[in-house]
């Protein structure tokens, strides 16, 4: 998919903080420079907490690479599921993901391989990637990782993919990890529900219920949260999983994990499992030595080819080893995207130029149709005014006249209203009232964007750098993702508003900024 300016754009799925199978290694990364600050002597320590004696796998020398001081490193992190209803024993790789540190590269590479990829597993033969797991542990799975991207079992000697560390976690971990770093808050973009009640066992799947709109979120509803799958596309799932995790790093405070560092480790330990040789202070003093040199560089993900196949009994991902091989070429040597664009207001909406005899001249209309907007007041502000009229939300509301040309709003059930008026509490636990309109952009795919708007004025989603606009005689705050707009904020001095892209961030920046202004109070013209 490309943006307005033929860029290629960002993919849901992967920076090296944005899966969420590989929490408890995300949370190593993130303290390894201060374990590093701290002493050589606690790194031995950590490292025991971490990969403990019992969780160290003997992987077969044949498919790992050993690593030498100073040389680039790709590592294999595996996120193993439990699926509903299975026994012990029938776990799954739940996240393939490799990343690549290598400093004299522009960016630090990340690439995800589909769970649900048809390939040959060494033994096994045809099947999803993810069974690889349950047949040979990290040993299997590193080696069916490697045979994909070294071009099939046939490779020509000498062209095989390397691999130098392999780390699996499990959920329990990550659960454990949320929770001690006091959750996470998340702008959850649609309502997820299911109910196993009434369902015959076939039918059955883990059971949620989460409402839409900014919130906290903790311990297991955070991982019912990320690995929610059922109703939407692994590229959605990917995305949503990337989003949460983007929102944890930027919300965990170094301080708070060098301080709580022994515990944090214990934690981890009693979910992780990796590759014996990674167990060693050199090794792991490696890792932290690219680390520390690549910190200035941005996280690339590199797409993983895949196409879509579905059939009236399963769906699966299959690939085409000459795009394989295209996708290896830009992990090994990747570059970095472009920065976003330094915003400019669209056409019409610069602030008005003076004409003949200084008067100001009127801006031109914005082009709705242009973007692939439509004007259709009415829907919109009949949702959002009985929350008004109700008192359930006492604060000035806002809802968008313009609605993409494939959206549409949900239908207004029980168990599912729409807009939804809620409290949202900050981290002192203080209330602030909150509401939220969902819009199903495409709802096969699971991709949904929405507007919130909250008396709490200082919420997480809007720290960072931003660019500004004047639109309306509104300045807007513009949050990027690459070239992307993932957020477009204003305020008020009675509260916030903002618009967020679907997950995937398949609204134009276009959209994004043309649905910011058309927000319209309620009962204004």
């Amino acid at each position: 998919m490309k943006g307005e300016d033929g860029l290629r754009l960002p993919h849901a799925g992967v920076p090296l903080f944005k899966r969420i199978a590989i929490a408890g290694v995300l949370i190593t990364f993130l303290t390894s420079g201060a374990v590093a600050a701290a002493t050589l002597l606690k790194v031995d320590e950590i490292v025991q907490k971490v990969i403990p004696p019992s969780h160290r796998v003997h992987i077969d020398p044949k498919i790992i690479e050993p690593t030498k001081a100073g040389k680039p490193q790709t590592i294999l992190l595996v996120g193993s599921d439990k699926r509903f209803g299975a026994g012990k024993g029938d776990a799954r790789s739940d996240t393939m993901m490799l990343v690549r540190l290598d400093p004299k590269q522009q960016a630090t590479a990340v690439m995800s391989i589909p769970r649900d990829l048809v390939t040959d597993i060494p033994g096994y033969g045809t099947q999803k990637i993810n069974a690889a797991y349950s047949y040979g542990g990290l040993n299997l799975v590193l080696e069916t990782v490697r045979q994909v991207l070294s071009g099939g079992p046939y490779a020509a000697p000498g062209h095989e993919f390397k691999i130098n560390h392999v780390v699996g976690v499990n959920f329990r971990g990550f659960r454990r990890v949320v929770d001690f770093v006091g959750c996470v808050y998340t702008d959850v973009d649609r309502r997820y529900y299911h109910s196993n009640l009434g369902l015959p066992p076939a039918a059955q799947y883990a059971e949620i219920d989460i409402q839409p709109g900014y919130q906290k979120l903790c311990g297991q509803r955070a991982l019912d949260y990320v690995r929610f799958r059922h109703a939407d596309s692994d590229v959605v799932r990917a995305a949503r999983q990337q989003g949460f995790l983007r929102n944890a790093k930027d919300q965990i405070g170094t301080s708070h994990l060098l301080s709580n560092i022994d515990p944090l480790a214990a934690a981890i330990g009693k979910s992780t499992e990796a590759d014996a040789n990674l167990a060693s202070v050199p090794a792991i003093l490696r890792i932290l030595e690219l680390a520390i040199k690549s910190v200035g560089h941005p996280v690339r993900e590199i797409e993983f080819p895949h196409q879509f196949v579905n059939t009236p009994t399963e769906s699966y991902v299959t690939a085409n080893p000459v795009d394989i091989a295209k996708a290896v070429d830009s992990f090994l040597h990747a570059k970095a995207l472009k920065k976003a664009p330094k915003a400019t207001a669209p056409a019409g909406l610069r602030a008005p130029r003076t004409g003949k005899h200084g008067k100001r001249a009127a801006p031109a209309p914005f082009d709705y149709a242009a973007a692939g907007l439509v004007l259709d007041r009415r829907p919109s502000e009949d949702l959002v005014a009985p929350l008004a009229a109700k008192g359930t939300v006492r604060f000035p509301l806002y809802f968008a006249k313009a609605i993409t040309t494939t959206g549409r709003y949900p239908a207004n059930t029980p168990d599912a209203p729409e807009p939804r008026g809620y409290i949202l509490r900050d981290r002192a636990g203080r209330r602030h009232q909150a509401y939220r309109i969902v819009v199903i952009q495409n709802e096969p795919e699971g991709q949904y964007y929405g507007i919130e708007g909250t008396t709490w004025k200082t919420p997480p989603i809007l720290d960072g750098d931003s660019d500004k606009v004047r639109m309306r005689g509104r300045t807007y705050e513009l949050h990027y993702d690459g070239t992307r707009l993932r957020t477009v904020a204003w305020r008020t001095p009675e509260a916030v508003y903002w618009v967020s892209n679907t997950l995937s961030l398949s609204l134009s920046n276009k959209q994004m900024r043309g649905i910011a202004r058309s927000l319209t109070r309620v009962g204004s013209r």
